[in-house]
């Protein structure tokens, strides 16, 4: 029977974390907790980037280096070995978001190619990641997202970006890393989805090797999912799934009301829960086609995948189901998942301090709008700082 207390073990969830680690940590999630400072913090700092003020030192000694690993793929080994000693594992994401250029597209294939022979030479690297507009002009995707007629330049642009792909899918498949391909927003998802569902039917044919994204704060994923599951088993290949709530609440919904149709999101909080369970409850019944990444930061969802293996007597390591949270945030439960031999990994974001900060700008808005998120942080790390007090 699962310990619904697992994730209270606060000695195991900071084992990594130094007594000033852990203050920083405390710092950061209260300047988190108070959204007229996450509003403030945000134009205040793109400001002071635009304006090219020397604050790169503050940023990577605070937020930069709780919430990413390095700056390159090398500045992230130290961290990426000190956790897998605790057996969590790593997907190195390069997380300059908002680039528009055939360079800055390659230069970020390129990147990718790396992790992935980074991730053939560590063990501590089971898995790589990219984000579909690193790889293209996100107008373009919507253009092919809405079945626009492309005219020659853009046709070649997107055949391009088909390449960036299948460049990156082929190495995955030839050197046996997972590739988890991110979600995008709703008004280009379509052309995203049909873009991986063709790299799947390519690579998935022994099993898993790319994994879509499905956001399940959308009402329609649970659909596109069963779909999805009927045309792997009549043509015969695998698929994989990041399973994730959403990141996009507040632009999806602005621009639905703006543009006069019915929202994608959930109408509540409860129903993107219910949405996400269902999925795990579907993919664990369909395991052997499909591969479950569980991109959580709920407890509730992780306890019940975890009592959804010891109901169908999975065993914690089974190669098919992993656990994922992102870098520097829910150590409570990755590292408690880890210890008692789940598949764990954090999503570790790098790059250049200045690209980077759009990615953990976002990352800010997105704990304040959590419900109970930031509060839940605060108050294991000051369980944890009054039992290293007492001990």
């Amino acid at each position: 029977m699962i310990n619904r207390n697992t994730f209270d073990d606060t000695k195991i969830a900071f084992s990594l974390k130094n007594d000033s680690e852990l203050e920083r940590a405390y710092f950061l999630f209260k300047m988190i907790s108070v959204e007229p400072l996450v509003r403030i913090g945000k134009v205040a700092t793109n400001f002071a980037i635009k304006a090219n003020l020397p604050i790169e030192g503050l940023i990577r000694a605070t937020v930069f280096d709780h919430f990413c690993g390095g700056v390159n793929e090398e500045d992230c080994l130290p961290v990426i070995n000190k956790m897998y000693e605790k057996g969590v594992s790593s997907v190195l994401d390069y997380s300059v978001e908002g680039k528009e250029s055939e360079k800055e597209f390659d230069n970020a294939l390129k990147t990718v190619l790396n992790i992935i022979e980074f991730a053939k030479a560590l063990d501590a690297i089971p898995i790589a990641v990219f984000k579909p507009s690193g790889f293209g002009r996100f107008k373009l995707y919507e253009k092919k997202n809405n079945g626009v007629d492309l005219n020659a330049d853009e046709l070649k642009e997107w055949e391009r970006v088909e390449a960036r792909f299948e460049a990156v899918c082929k190495k995955a498949k030839a050197y046996d890393v997972a590739v988890l391909i991110d979600a995008e927003e709703s008004w280009i998802q379509d052309a995203v989805d049909a873009l991986v569902t063709k790299m799947m039917k390519i690579y998935n044919t022994e099993k898993p090797i790319v994994f879509n994204t499905l956001q399940m704060y959308r009402h329609d994923r649970m659909a596109f999912l069963k779909k999805e599951h009927a045309m792997a088993k009549r043509e015969g290949y695998y698929l994989g799934y990041k399973l994730v709530r959403g990141a996009y609440m507040e632009k999806e919904n602005d621009r639905a009301k703006e543009k006069k149709y019915e929202s994608p999101i959930c109408k509540s909080k409860q129903a993107t829960d219910e949405n996400f369970n269902d999925a795990l409850q579907y993919m664990i019944n369909h395991l052997d086609c499909m591969s479950i990444f569980a991109g959580t930061h709920n407890e509730n969802s992780s306890y019940l995948l975890m009592e959804l293996m010891e109901e169908k007597h999975i065993l914690n390591n089974d190669p098919r189901i992993w656990f994922g949270q992102l870098y520097g945030m829910s150590d409570h439960i990755s590292f408690n998942l880890s210890h008692l031999g789940y598949n764990v990994a954090k999503y570790m974001p790098f790059g250049p301090v200045k690209d980077v900060m759009p990615y953990l700008i976002r990352r800010a808005e997105e704990n304040t709008s959590v419900a109970g998120q930031t509060g839940r942080e605060l108050a294991l790390i000051k369980k944890e700082k009054e039992r290293r007090k007492n001990a």
